[in-house]
């Protein structure tokens, strides 16, 4: 019987490589959204008025 030798799997790193190209993506196109206003300030303004109370006159006797 022969003896075999170990056999060794080596995985590369490229998973991690695609990763972080990925997250440099996602993160430019978020800030070239938000820098061309998409993602900003779109102007919606919220106006409330409240109505005016008035005490009544105090009681005197």
């Amino acid at each position: 019987m022969r003896d075999r030798e170990p056999t060794v799997i080596h995985t590369g790193g490229g998973g991690w490589a695609v990763a972080a190209i990925l997250l440099i993506v996602v993160v430019a196109g978020g800030l070239f959204l938000l820098e061309s206003g998409y993602l900003g300030n779109r102007g919606i303004g919220i106006a409330v008025t409240l109505p005016k109370i008035e005490l009544p006159a105090p009681v005197t006797k």
